[in-house]
C-alpha cells in the first residue's frame, strides 16, 4: 500500500525588516516648527535683554544729567564751575568708558534732567536715541506728541528724525483749534474720522523729485511706489497698500485709479490720484466717480465708504468748496510738496489759506442791500 505523500510546506517569509519611507515633507515641516519655536523663545529672550538694557541705560543717563544739574547748582556763585564739571567729567569718564561721554553727551544728559525732572515721565519703549532726538525740539506740546507718536506708532530714531524735520506736528494742528492742538500733544494722532487721515501739506521729500524741474505724474507715482516704506510713514497709521493704476470699467470706457490703499483704522479703502499743477473741479469730479464706484461695488457692508485724496501742487478753496457736495466726508484735496518746508513756509501758507477761506465764505454769504433793493425796486 502506498505512502501518501505529505504536501510541501509553506514556507513562511519573515516580516521585512526594510525601514518604511519617510515622509520627508512631513519632517521638513516638524523641523521647521521646532525652528520657528526656538527662534521666537531666543527673538522674546533677547527683546527683554534689550529692554532691561535700554531702561537701564537711560535711567542712569537721567541720574548722571541730574547730578551734574545739581552740583551746578551748588556752585553757581562761579560763573565758569558748569563749564569745568563738563570739561572734567568728560576727559576722566571717556578714559575709563570710552568716547560715550564725550562733552556732547554730557551736555544732552543735563538737558535731559532739565527737560524731564519727573524720572516716571520718561518712556521705557523709546532707546537714548530717541530722546537725543527729542531734545532738540524747543516746543514742549510738539515734543510731547512726537514721544507718543514714537511709542504709538513704534517709530524707529530715524523715522521719528524724519517727522520732526518735515514738521509733522505743525503741519496737523494747522487745521485744529486751540483745544485740538492741546489733545494732539497729550495723545498723539487719533485717527476717528475720514479728515484725520488727510494733511495738508503731505511732503514727499524721499521722492526725489525737484520741484523746479519738468515731471509727469507717472514719473511722482513711480517715485512713490519705488519709496513705498517712506510713503506709508508719510501717510500715516494703518495704511496697507493694495495696487496701483487699478481699473474700472464703465459704459465701455476704461479708467485707472494711481494708487489704492485699505485703512484698518477707519475701515476703508483710501483711493490717491496724483496731480502735477493745480487742481480743477473736473479732478475733484473724477474722484466722486472712483470713490461712488468703490462704495457700490466693492465696499463690504461691515466697512466704511471708502475715502478719495486727490494729491496736487495747487488748490483753490472755492473750487474745492464749490465742486464737491455740502456735508462733504469722503473726498479731499491736498497739497504736496517735494521739500522739508520750513516752519515759517508752513505758517505764511496758513495765514494765506485763511484768507482765502474767509474770502470765498463773504462770497457765500447773501448780500442784505441786493435783498432790500428788491423789496423796494426804484419807481
Amino acid at each position: 500500500m502506498a505512502k501518501k505523500r505529505n504536501p510541501p510546506k509553506k514556507t513562511v517569509k519573515p516580516p521585512s525588516t526594510r525601514p518604511k519611507p519617510v515622509n520627508r515633507a512631513a519632517v521638513d515641516a516638524r523641523l521647521d516648527a521646532l525652528y520657528h519655536q526656538v527662534r521666537e523663545i531666543l527673538d522674546s529672550a533677547r527683546s527683554r535683554a534689550w529692554q532691561a538694557v535700554n531702561t537701564a541705560m537711560v535711567e542712569s543717563y537721567w541720574e548722571v544729567g541730574r547730578v551734574i544739574v545739581e552740583e551746578e547748582q551748588a556752585g553757581k556763585e562761579r560763573a565758569d564751575y558748569g563749564k569745568r564739571i563738563i570739561d572734567n567729567l568728560s576727559h576722566r569718564l571717556q578714559t575709563d568708558f570710552g568716547k560715550g561721554y564725550d562733552r556732547s553727551n554730557l551736555f544732552h544728559m543735563r538737558a535731559f534732567f532739565l527737560a524731564y525732572p519727573i524720572v516716571d515721565a520718561v518712556r521705557r519703549q523709546l532707546s537714548w536715541t530717541h530722546y537725543r532726538s527729542l531734545l532738540r525740539v524747543e516746543k514742549l506740546d510738539a515734543r510731547s506728541f512726537y514721544e507718543a507718536e514714537a511709542v504709538n506708532a513704534r517709530w524707529s530714531t530715524r523715522e521719528l528724525d524724519r517727522q520732526i524735520d518735515s514738521l509733522l506736528f505743525e503741519r496737523l494742528a494747522l487745521s485744529r483749534d486751540k483745544a485740538g492742538v492741546l489733545e494732539l500733544a497729550r495723545k498723539g494722532h487719533e485717527v476717528r474720522t475720514p479728515s484725520d487721515l488727510v494733511k495738508d501739506p503731505f511732503v514727499l521729500e524721499f521722492a526725489g523729485l525737484r520741484h523746479d524741474e519738468r515731471y509727469f505724474e507717472s514719473d511722482l507715482e513711480r517715485a512713490l511706489i519705488a519709496k513705498l516704506q517712506h510713503f506709508l510713514l508719510e501717510l500715516g497709521k494703518g495704511f496697507a497698500f493694495m495696487g496701483r493704476q487699478q481699473r474700472i470699467t464703465l459704459g465701455g470706457e476704461h479708467f485707472f485709479i494711481d494708487l489704492v490703499f485699505y485703512n484698518r483704522l477707519t475701515r476703508s479703502f483710501v483711493l490717491l490720484d496724483l496731480k502735477v499743477g493745480k487742481l480743477t473741479h473736473q479732478d475733484l469730479g473724477q474722484m466722486q466717480m472712483y470713490v461712488n464706484y468703490y462704495q457700490r461695488e466693492l465696499t463690504a457692508p461691515d466697512e466704511n465708504p471708502p475715502i478719495g485724496i486727490v494729491l496736487c501742487t495747487h488748490k483753490s478753496e472755492a473750487v474745492v468748496r464749490y465742486a464737491l457736495p455740502e456735508g462733504n466726508t469722503q473726498i479731499f484735496a491736498s497739497r504736496y510738496k517735494l521739500h522739508l518746508p520750513t516752519e515759517e513756509e508752513l505758517a505764511a501758507e496758513l495765514q494765506r489759506e485763511r484768507q482765502e477761506i474767509e474770502f470765498v465764505d463773504r462770497l457765500g454769504r447773501p448780500d442784505p442791500g441786493a435783498d432790500e433793493s428788491r423789496d423796494h425796486p426804484e419807481e
